[in-house]
Formats: structure tokens, C-alpha cells, sequence
């Protein structure tokens, strides 16, 4: 049992209100709150800068037991960014005691340090529950002060994480552009163990005026559409024949620049199980996602559907007739996993 209980509260935007103990920084959050159904990887989902905005409510019930492995805030060898972007966590039940090797902090430490706050001993199942019924709604976690309800998605959450300035990664023959919406750093990782030179721009750099092999457009998080400057320097992109990989948020934006309009899901894509087919060659592909949005399903201006959610049929993949312009809504960088979508970074380097 957790040592020191102090009371805490979730409440959802209807007024409905889920009781619980905080186990990180004793101070009172608000955002939009999303559920993953990841049964392993929490140090990644909470890194994840797709997340900025958002209270993270974990379905697997015990969350906490493996720690939080020792890591680097000036490398990208571990975890998916510097710090943790979520703006609080509720879980069912927190492990006080960790055990694994690789072991630095608890959890509880780590969030703290963050100055991030969390619940525990909140019905997740029936909080899950009504988000999946009435959809993604705001909330706030109240420890001690009470706060007013906040929206991120009405703001620009992209250049609140994306990088500041270009950055250099690794060794290669070949540059490409890694357009920073909000990159998990596995994706840097996938193409510097492809032996890919990596400049990392800020999101509303002007890519046509960079001398690179290929571009690379990352996840991130919010809405696609207030994103007008990326929008229209990915146009630009399209007179060139240069390769372009899209990746979640970057999916999204490279069909809103072909004329391909985005909408807001019920409650989003959150999990390391979606199934997705590529209507290509008809295999399934097992999948790690992280979204809100979603491209519609009027495909323009020499685009053409790609992959599918084996589920809900939303567009999961695009990509260009002929130029060598594609994008996926799902993480095959994979981190946490599954890695079945790995290929697509192989697939990226040999058009290069």
C-alpha cells in the first residue's frame, strides 16, 4: 500500500468525479483526457510528445512495477523525448515497489521530478468506459486547489514541442529532414540504425530550401488543421520528386496538403494492438498508435489509399500514384511495440 495517501479527484467535464490518492507532484492539473490500452511501456507513452495536453489514463490495472530505467535527457538512446509531456496520469493501481534491471527511479520519483500529477485507486475500467460511450472529454485532476477546465486542442501544442533550432544526428551517404512536430526519438533512432545523417528542423522551417536526400514529417500532437505554415511548406515539396515519409501527425498533414481533409475521432487511437491492412498486397499488420485525428476517406490529387484500420476502416496509410510520397497514421518506429511496420523505414531508404 502506498505510503503517504493524500486525497485527490478526477473530474470530467459533465461533473462526473473519479476518486483517488496522488502518487506524483501534489498539484492540480487540466487538460484533455485519452485512454491507452498498452499493457507495457508506460515510460514511453508518458515521453511521448503526442501527449502534450493530455491526462493519460492507463487501462492495464497495475502500472509502476518495473520502474523507470536510467536515461539520458541529452541522447535519444532511451525513453521518446527530454522529459514527460503528459499533463497528468491516472492508473488503477500503482506498484510502490519496483523490480527490473534496468531499474533507475520509481515512477512516483520520476513524476515528481516532472512535476507531473497522478492518480491512483481510480475505476479505470469504468472510466475507460464512459470515454469510449461519450468520447474524449476535458478534465482535471484536483489535488488540494481547484482549476478551471482546459482545451488543448484550441492552441498550437507543435511549437510548444518541437525543437528550436536544426540539430545534426549520426553518419551517412544520405541526408533526409526530420520535420520536428513533436518526434518521439525513436524515429531518430530507426534511421540512424539505417545509417541515414539526420538534420532535425524545427516545424515551420521551409523545407524546399534544405539540402537534404528526403524528408521525414514526424508525429506530434493537436490538431493538423491549425497547422496552416507546415501545410502549405509541405506543398512546396510536391513539385520536387525527393522522397517524403509522413508519420502520425505528419500522415495528417501530408494529406491536408494534397487537399485531403482531417476530422476528430470519438476518442482516438491508443494502443499497441491495431490491426491495419495494407491494400497493396491485402497482409495485416499489427500496429503501436497514438492519435486523435484521423484523414477522411476522399482521397485527391493523385493520392490513394494505403493502409486501413482492420476495425473502424479509418484511413491508417496514403500515398502519391507515382512520386515517391507516403505516410502512415501508425508508429513504425515502434516504441513501445510492435515492430511488425519496422519495414517502412527500409522501404524509405531504398527510395532515397
Amino acid at each position: 500500500m502506498y505510503s503517504k495517501k493524500v486525497r485527490a479527484k478526477l473530474v470530467l467535464s459533465d461533473n462526473t468525479v473519479f476518486l483517488g490518492y496522488s502518487f506524483g507532484f501534489p498539484f492540480s492539473s487540466s487538460g484533455e483526457v485519452v485512454f491507452s490500452t498498452g499493457m507495457t511501456g508506460y515510460p514511453e507513452s508518458l515521453t511521448d510528445p503526442s501527449y502534450s495536453g493530455q491526462i493519460l489514463v492507463f487501462t492495464y490495472p497495475l502500472i509502476g512495477n518495473y520502474g523507470i530505467p536510467a536515461h539520458n535527457k541529452k541522447n535519444v538512446s532511451n525513453l521518446e523525448s527530454e522529459k514527460i509531456q503528459v499533463k497528468g496520469l491516472i492508473v488503477g493501481d500503482y506498484s510502490e515497489e519496483f523490480s527490473h534491471w534496468s531499474a533507475e527511479k520509481s515512477l512516483s520519483s520520476w513524476l515528481k521530478e516532472n512535476k507531473v500529477p497522478a492518480i491512483f485507486g481510480v475505476d479505470s475500467r469504468a472510466l475507460t468506459q464512459k470515454l469510449r460511450s461519450k468520447g474524449t472529454m476535458l478534465g482535471k485532476i484536483i489535488i488540494e486547489k481547484e482549476i478551471p477546465f482546459f482545451d488543448p486542442n484550441k492552441l498550437n501544442l507543435v511549437e510548444k514541442v518541437s525543437c528550436s533550432k536544426n540539430e545534426w544526428f549520426g553518419k551517412g551517404n544520405k541526408k533526409v529532414a526530420l520535420v520536428d512536430f513533436g518526434a518521439k526519438h525513436g524515429i531518430i533512432r530507426s534511421l540512424l540504425k539505417r545509417k541515414i545523417k539526420i538534420l532535425r528542423v524545427p516545424w515551420n522551417s521551409p523545407l524546399n530550401e534544405l539540402d537534404v536526400d528526403g524528408f521525414v514529417l514526424s508525429n506530434g500532437p493537436g490538431d493538423p488543421s491549425l497547422l496552416s505554415v507546415p501545410i502549405q511548406n509541405i506543398k512546396k515539396l510536391f513539385s520536387d520528386s525527393k522522397p517524403v515519409f509522413g508519420i502520425c501527425l505528419g500522415n495528417q498533414l501530408l494529406g491536408r496538403a494534397a487537399g485531403i481533409n482531417t476530422f476528430k475521432l470519438k476518442f482516438g487511437h491508443r494502443s499497441q494492438n491495431q490491426p491495419c491492412i495494407n491494400l497493396e498486397t491485402n497482409n495485416c499488420i499489427i500496429t503501436s498508435q497514438n492519435h486523435g485525428f484521423a484523414l477522411e476517406n476522399k482521397m485527391k490529387n493523385d493520392f490513394v489509399k494505403w493502409f486501413v484500420n482492420a476495425n473502424d476502416k479509418t484511413i491508417e496509410g496514403i500515398k502519391h500514384k507515382s512520386k515517391p510520397f507516403f505516410s502512415v497514421q501508425f508508429h513504425p518506429e515502434a516504441s513501445p511495440g510492435p515492430t511488425d511496420s519496422d519495414f517502412l523505414f527500409d522501404e524509405f531508404k531504398e527510395m532515397l
